[in-house]
């Protein structure tokens, strides 16, 4: 049997502990240690989990294979630049980071160093996603709202980044086909980035999707439903539970769709680790991560010229 992979991770907020706890339970794995800039903070999340508080993210790399990427957006590249460049494979939380030329930076190191990259995309590990990939065929319309309430730490980007690019990278692996046109609207409301978010995607088999995304909003929403030939379908991913309705020939035919629960994030993280002992391509790598971000990108671009011309 392979050795355990030495697990760390850098960052560890309010997600990042959530990778600290989940890789001190993997079989395949061993949590060897954290940093966070907040010293404090990772020696409490440290001796919560009965690992190591780094005081640097050199030595925090030293001392793993394998890494999370959990620090603010903005210290994406930099931050997995510097452990791919110590040997460490990273599994970067979603946006992969805030520009092209720095998802081209991350790709080019990754490519040098040899290593595995793979992007936080939790929603491609719940089980609703396993149900769609199945069972989606040629769809025809696609429409998702993810809202959440307002919090503070997540404004270092805007909604497109922070949520919408969760259901850009669900529609882009559920659509067979390249997106030839992006409309977007937008708003600010508590923050200085948008915090409601409108786009249409249409892609060139004539697939259109819409996505909602808000920040604003009173409660938790992470909601999907596809329409394709004789099929609609409405999934939760919250709830990880739906209904699927089919036209038939005695007339129209509903059913619940049977779902084995999971935690999406222990799910990832184990395809992560298991990608490293197996060496083979992530689930999620370089490629959809930064086509997701390029569109993010180009989203968030239109609600700020359209808010320009408003």
């Amino acid at each position: 049997m392979q050795s355990r992979v030495r697990c760390g991770v850098a960052g560890v907020g309010h997600l990042g502990e959530h990778h600290a706890r989940l890789y001190g339970l993997l079989p395949e794995g061993v949590l060897v240690g954290v940093y966070d800039v907040d010293a404090k903070r990772a020696r409490e999340v440290a001796g919560r989990y009965g690992c190591v508080a780094f005081g640097s993210l050199e030595a925090l790399g030293e001392a793993c294979d394998a890494v999370s990427v959990v620090v603010p957006t903005p210290l994406h590249m930099s931050v997995a630049v510097s452990l791919m460049r110590a040997g460490c494979h990273v599994l970067i939380e979603k946006p992969l980071c805030t520009s092209l030329p720095e998802a081209w930076q991350i790709v080019q190191v990754a490519k040098e160093a040899g290593v595995c990259v793979q992007v936080g995309h939790v929603e491609h590990f719940n089980p609703v996603m396993a149900f769609l990939e199945k069972t989606v065929q040629s769809p025809r319309f696609l429409q998702s709202e993810r809202l959440s309430p307002f919090t503070a730490r997540a404004t270092q980007v805007g909604v497109v980044l922070d949520l919408m690019i969760h259901d850009i990278g669900i529609v882009l692996e559920l659509v067979p086909s390249k997106v030839v046109d992006v409309e977007a609207i937008g708003v600010c409301v508590l923050s200085e980035t948008e915090d409601l978010a409108h786009a249409r995607l249409r892609f060139e088999d004539g697939c259109i999707a819409t996505l909602n995304a808000s920040r604003v909003s009173l409660k938790k929403i992470r909601k999907l439903r596809v329409f394709q030939e004789n099929t609609y379908l409405s999934l939760d991913f919250i709830a990880q539970e739906g209904y699927l309705l089919r036209k038939e020939d005695e007339g129209l035919h509903q059913e619940q769709i049977p779902l084995e629960k999971a935690e999406p994030l222990a799910v990832e993280l184990e395809a992560f680790l298991r990608c490293i002992r197996q060496k083979t391509s992530p689930r999620v790598g370089l490629g959809l991560g930064t086509y997701a971000l390029s569109l993010a990108l180009e989203i968030t671009e239109k609600i700020r010229v359209s808010g320009e011309k408003g």
